[in-house]
Order: structure tokens, then C-alpha cells, then sequence
């Protein structure tokens, strides 16, 4: 969905007892660091509203955008980690690099989560300009930590839903 049509920071999931008992990675860009860590810090405060401890939530630095898949593979491949948030944060240059980046790390990330069986979540920014990632990390438009956080969430809870109608 576009942006523009929502709030990256309204969501409606409620806070559930069961959410205490998970582990959740966050591996997280320092490239713009501005942008990624403020989504890193609005996806650990959604987690803790909604009843991770604190203490199950484990952060991983990765260099970059690129480097998020093998980030997030290494932390998925744990038997404690029940999800990943991989964030990141890739702006528009002046050359194709852009496109290189966002596609590798789209299928990377997809690649991990099959892999795995484990939710591991696209949590990055594609964005023509530091303004739109601005808008999108905290700003106008909301942050995408938050969406990122729930998507996690959502996705811990239809296989815990899955898992007890067998």
C-alpha cells in the first residue's frame, strides 16, 4: 500500500500475553543512521507496548542495506529466534546503484524467511530523497519500525494460529 494512503505508525494489533514468550532479532542498517535508528528504536518501543521484554529483543549492526540478508540469515538460523525485522534504509543516487541494492536485499530477505520458515521482515526504505525517508522513519508519514514491529507480530501469531488448529 502507498505511503501516502497510510499511517505507517497506526496499527491495530492488541498487546497479547503469549508475545512475553518470544525472541525477536533486529538487524539494522548503519547507513543512514539518522533514518534506520530511529526506526530501530520505534520498533523496539512497539514491541515492548505490545509484551516483548526488553531483554528478548536483540539488536544486530550490519554495515548496510546489502548486508541485511546474511544479517538476518545468521540470526534466523538461531532456534530461539522466533522473527527477524531486518531495517534499512537505501535513498536514490545518481546511478543504478539504488536498483542493485533494493532488489538484492527485497530477495535476500525473502530468501531467509523461506529458508527458515521464520517471519524475517522487509523493514526498509526506498525513498527518492532523505526528506521521504525522513517522512517515513518518524515523521509526516508515520515510522516504518512501528509497521515493520507489528508486521513481525502478526506474522508470530498466524503461526502460533496454524499451528493449534492441526
Amino acid at each position: 500500500m502507498a505511503t501516502h494512503l497510510k499511517n505507517l505508525s497506526i496499527t491495530s494489533l492488541e498487546s497479547q500475553d503469549w508475545f512475553s514468550g518470544l525472541n525477536i532479532a533486529i538487524v539494522v542498517a548503519d547507513w543512514n543512521p539518522r533514518v534506520t535508528y530511529s526506526m530501530r528504536d520505534a520498533a523496539i518501543n512497539f514491541l515492548v507496548e505490545k509484551g516483548v521484554p526488553e531483554s528478548q529483543i536483540f539488536i544486530h549492526p550490519v554495515p548496510g542495506t546489502f548486508e541485511l540478508p546474511l544479517g538476518a540469515q545468521w540470526a534466523a538460523q538461531l532456534p530461539t529466534i522466533h522473527a527477524v525485522i531486518a531495517i534499512g534504509c537505501v535513498i536514490q543516487g545518481e546511478t543504478r546503484h539504488f536498483d542493485f541494492i533494493c532488489d538484492a536485499c527485497a530477495n535476500g530477505i525473502k530468501d531467509v524467511s523461506l529458508k527458515f520458515n521464520k517471519p524475517v521482515i522487509f523493514g526498509v526504505l526506498t525513498t527518492q530523497n532523505l526528506e521521504q525517508a525522513l517522512d517515513r522513519s518518524g515523521g509526516k508519514h508515520g515510522n516504518k519500525g512501528i509497521e515493520a514491529a507489528e508486521t513481525a507480530l502478526s506474522m508470530c501469531l498466524l503461526y502460533k494460529s496454524l499451528n493449534e488448529t492441526v
